[in-house]
């Protein structure tokens, strides 16, 4: 009996044992499970900066994780070897009991909390959801790395659980979004509703020829004003990567350019890997 997942924009409809498009969800006798449950592909120490967030507990380091899969097909992306890979991906397993524990044990490093990030973490929902409960529960922080391409409903349950937020806000038009097989409108949606309730920063990886106008930018940079003009903006430096190693870096130069030009709507505005 087919079963549909209602996580994403998506909602694939999947038959019994049959595993969703963002290859970490399956039908399992009737019901969606995520399979890559505790599953993880990376765990690292890191500078709450690199997340990236600026404005939110400067200085401090954070717990981060990730799994595999993702429910986006970005041809640009900077972590292909683990948003494209499926449960035959290496993984180590660690319950969110064992999160919570080794975020407490690491608070001697200057440890805030748990950062969901490096593949899609939302494509784990319950997983993400159960680690925040515990990690809380400790009185730490949890931070979502996302591309914000989540359901309305599941959004709003996760959010009080999220201390902040940064979501990846491709580039400004409904084309781009369809090339890379996303909804345009579910991630602005996403970006509201974050913004009324925790921490919420955006980042923009800018692509030569791909979203790298001004008009774009100029765009973006608006809207997102328009939600909350206190949201810090990234604009990041591409890097070939994946489907695109035949491209050249971003130019520095243009990334400081647009940094203007969004500075014209948005007072906080930083440039990654420059």
């Amino acid at each position: 009996m087919k079963t549909t997942c209602d996580l994403c924009f998506r909602h694939c409809s999947l038959e019994e044992g049959q595993t969703g498009f963002c290859r970490a969800r399956t039908n399992q006798d009737g019901e969606i499970i995520c399979i890559n449950y505790g599953r993880l592909t990376g765990l690292s120490l890191d500078p709450i900066e690199k997340k990236p967030l600026r404005r939110f507990r400067s200085g401090s380091m954070i717990l981060s994780l990730g799994s595999f899969g993702c429910n986006l097909r970005c041809p640009f992306c900077q972590n292909h070897a683990i948003s494209m890979a499926d449960e035959d991906a290496q993984t180590v397993f660690l319950p969110p009991e064992g999160v919570a524990q080794q975020a407490a044990e690491l608070r001697h490093r200057r440890n805030i909390g748990v950062a969901y990030t490096y593949n899609e973490p939302l494509i784990g929902y319950e997983f993400v959801r159960d680690c925040a409960a515990l990690v809380r529960e400790r009185g730490m922080v949890n931070v979502a790395v996302t591309n914000g391409t989540i359901e309305e409903k599941p959004w709003r349950e996760l959010l009080p659980l999220l201390d902040a937020v940064n979501i990846d806000l491709k580039g400004f038009t409904t084309e781009l979004y369809r090339k890379l097989g996303g909804d345009f409108e579910s991630v602005k949606r996403s970006i509201k509703m974050a913004a009324e309730i925790c921490h919420l920063e955006v980042t923009t990886l800018v692509i030569p020829s791909v979203n790298d106008s001004d008009a774009e930018i100029r765009s973006l940079s608006q809207w997102l004003a328009g939600v909350n003009p206190e949201i810090p903006l990234h604009l990041s430096r591409f890097f070939p990567r994946y489907q695109m190693e035949n491209r050249l870096p971003t130019p520095v130069e243009r990334i400081y350019q647009l940094a203007e030009i969004a500075g014209e709507a948005l007072p906080w505005v930083y440039t990654g890997n420059c």
